[in-house]
């Protein structure tokens, strides 16, 4: 047994943010990186998350099932960190709202577009796969209004607000959609890619789906 959190993901899924989290809170988290997809793959996985879907945060009697809230509370766990912002503090509800703007707007189309696109193309669904990338091209513009003069979205400093708004924009360029990014958020992801906690955290989850391969 481990008194550590428990986070079963896949790699470069969405438990990258809380991988990622993780990592810039100095978090010892137990990382289980499962085949994808795990509820065909990975069937037992079912009995601990019903769904079927990743990440999973498995700490104490705490299950958690939605990637940003799973890097928020990493951030939290033993208090508020600068990861995070603070009731009473500047930008509190603006780091709110674009943490779940980051998975309710902008990844919700993303996940459409390579469900119909690309997973299941085949079915004659792929242009409603990329009616929904047209959608979250244009979902793009709240997040580039807030950085013309900012580096980061919220409090001057680098939060979990930016973790869950990043790896979206990470994922647009993994699954062909990044045409329609604008240049500034290019660099905004740049510059996030760029971070010692990131690096450490994707190159993590790539040990694991190798040694799966192996």
């Amino acid at each position: 047994m481990t008194d550590r959190p428990i986070l079963y993901t896949c790699a470069r899924s969405r438990g990258l943010r809380a991988t990622w989290a993780a990592e810039e809170a100095g978090v010892d988290i137990d990382l289980k990186i499962l085949p994808f997809p795990p509820r065909y793959l990975a069937p037992d996985y079912l009995a601990l998350n019903p769904l079927g879907t990743v990440p999973m945060l498995v700490d104490g009697e705490t299950r958690m099932t939605e990637s940003c809230a799973i890097a928020h509370y990493l951030a939290t766990r033993s208090g508020y960190t600068d990861l995070a912002i603070a009731p009473g503090e500047p930008d509190y509800g603006e780091y709110l709202d674009y943490t779940y703007h980051a998975d309710a707007t902008i990844t919700f189309p993303q996940t459409v577009y390579m469900r119909f696109a690309i997973f299941e193309k085949d079915k004659g669904w792929a242009e409603a796969g990329h009616a929904y990338a047209k959608w979250f091209h244009k979902r793009l513009v709240k997040i580039e209004e807030r950085l013309k003069d900012r580096e980061f979205l919220c409090a001057n400093r680098f939060t979990v607000a930016d973790i869950c708004v990043g790896y979206a924009l990470i994922l647009a360029e993994s699954v062909g959609l990044d045409d329609g990014v604008p240049e500034s958020l290019k660099a905004y992801r740049k510059r996030l890619t760029q971070r010692e906690a990131y690096l450490k955290a994707f190159e993590r989850e790539e040990a694991g789906r190798k040694a799966l391969a192996s």
